[in-house]
């Protein structure tokens, strides 16, 4: 059974850092890429970033690129989201999924997988 567990969410001010984990079970690292989105009522979903199973190879929305980073931890099977310099407008619920990376501003969720979310809220 596919499971992806988000943790790591909290309260920080505005400038303030978290970091946010995501911990994967039931696949191998090379079968799925993992994409961070975000999600905030009465808005649509918004990819933040992803990091490809082929090659490592890593993407960012226009939106957090150059604060935001992902990495992943293949022994552990964990995909990790840095997030620094935080703004109020970072403020959601953040969920990571299974799916696909084709470039900055594009992920696709065709698989069906993804985890609970963790709230991030960042204050003013």
């Amino acid at each position: 059974e596919v499971q992806l567990v988000e943790s790591g969410g909290g309260l920080v001010q505005a400038g303030g850092s978290l970091r946010l984990s995501c911990a994967t079970s039931g696949f191998t690292k090379d079968d799925y890429s993992i994409i961070w989105f975000r999600q905030t009522p009465g808005k649509e979903r918004e990819g933040v970033s992803c990091i490809s199973s082929s090659d490592g190879s890593t993407y960012y929305a226009d939106s957090v690129k150059g604060r935001f980073t992902i990495s992943s931890d293949n022994a552990k099977h964990t995909v990790y989201l840095q997030m620094n310099i935080l703004k109020p407008e970072d403020t959601a619920v953040y969920h990571c999924a299974a799916g696909s990376c084709y470039s900055d501003n594009y992920y696709s969720y065709e698989y069906g997988y993804w985890g609970q979310g963790t709230q991030v809220t960042v204050s003013s």
